[in-house]
């Protein structure tokens, strides 16, 4: 357990460290369809899927791609999307997930930046890394897979300067795994109904982000993460920065870690102002891991969430010993219904 911790907060200390190399170029082409009559795509269509061997770390890194903008196609503007979505009622997974079934998508290759804003991106296969830097852009139905890994990357990036992103019915899983590669860097960013897995992290969230009705599952593991000292990769499903985050919220989300060898966490958290109501959550050493890092974590409340038992030290939930839970209640076994214990305390 403390091993966890000591990682974590040494990842922390490499974030001004790590840069970001990524290639650009044009070019979009060929038509490819999503899923099947009645089902939504629970893997990679026309997409290398990842060994379960060398797996996916988390790279303690907030670095942006480096990537240009070659023009990428965008269709009608979008007005301000200003209020939330109500949450669903089925337990999310691959089958109400991801990119809608029967959805055709057209591939775009290289990486891609998106700066003209009150765009709506509807039906695309992104084969490269893709940045946001405007504002009230919507992307819709769209599978992001990155590209040739180099450098700390992330499938899609949205913490580059840009406020009320959307990001509804898509599938982010990479086409070439990698120790260094993420699913998501977010922030100003709202996800409905997302499928995340095949990364290192899930999603490293920054302000002002909400993930609902979304699976993260099946992190890719490595042995040599240069992130890690070259030790082996440090997975979370949602992994929420020290002073860079606040407002993070994850509802009626499963967050399943337990196939995931070594994850660390569900949810690694060192962001105030979080909310985590009504998820399926399971894994990690603890399944949820609040650390604040010598600081106190303002007003972040735990409800209503269903905890598998696959957590390593039988730990739904863990406090540094400066964290104490505005709100903790709610939170029960998935199995029988009974309350979980109380949170595990320590450094």
């Amino acid at each position: 357990m403390n091993k966890k911790t000591r990682l974590y907060t040494l990842a922390i200390a490499g974030l001004s460290l790590l840069t970001v190399i990524a290639g650009c170029k044009d070019g979009q082409g060929d038509l490819a369809l999503a899923g099947g009559p009645g089902q939504r795509p629970s893997g990679t269509p026309n997409a290398q899927q990842p060994t379960p061997s060398p797996s996916s770390s988390t790279p303690p890194t907030s670095a942006v791609p480096t990537s240009a903008s070659p023009s990428p196609t965008r269709s009608t503007s979008a007005p301000k999307p200003t209020t939330t979505q109500p949450p669903g009622t089925a337990k999310p997974d691959a089958s109400n997930t991801g990119v809608v079934a029967g959805t055709s998508l057209t591939i775009v290759t290289g990486d891609q930046t998106f700066s003209t804003s009150g765009q709506v991106i509807t039906g695309k296969d992104f084969r490269g890394y893709v940045k946001v830097t405007g504002s009230n852009i919507t992307f819709k139905n769209c599978i992001f897979r990155g590209g040739t890994p180099s450098g700390n990357n992330a499938l899609l990036n949205t913490q580059t300067g840009g406020t009320n992103i959307v990001v509804e019915d898509s599938e982010f899983v990479p086409l070439h795994p990698a120790a260094t590669i993420d699913g998501v860097w977010a922030a100003n960013t709202k996800f409905y109904r997302v499928n995340i897995h095949g990364s290192v992290d899930g999603m490293k969230s920054a302000n002002d982000t909400l993930v609902q009705d979304s699976y993260i599952h099946d992190m890719s593991w490595f042995a040599s993460d240069p992130n890690q000292g070259g030790g082996s990769t440090h997975n979370d499903g949602v992994q929420a920065y020290p002073g860079t985050s606040s407002g993070v919220t994850l509802r009626h989300n499963t967050i399943d870690m337990s196939t995931t060898k070594d994850g660390n966490a569900a949810l690694q958290s060192s962001s105030p102002n979080s909310i985590i109501d009504n998820n399926w959550l399971d894994g990690g050493g603890c399944t949820l891991n609040f650390n604040g890092l010598g600081h106190n974590l303002a007003n972040v409340t735990v409800t209503n969430n269903r905890f598998g038992r696959h957590s390593f030290y039988q730990c739904p939930i863990l406090l540094s010993t400066t964290v104490s839970l505005a709100k903790n209640s709610g939170n029960v076994w998935v199995d029988t219904g009974a309350a979980i214990p109380a949170p595990q305390q320590h450094d």
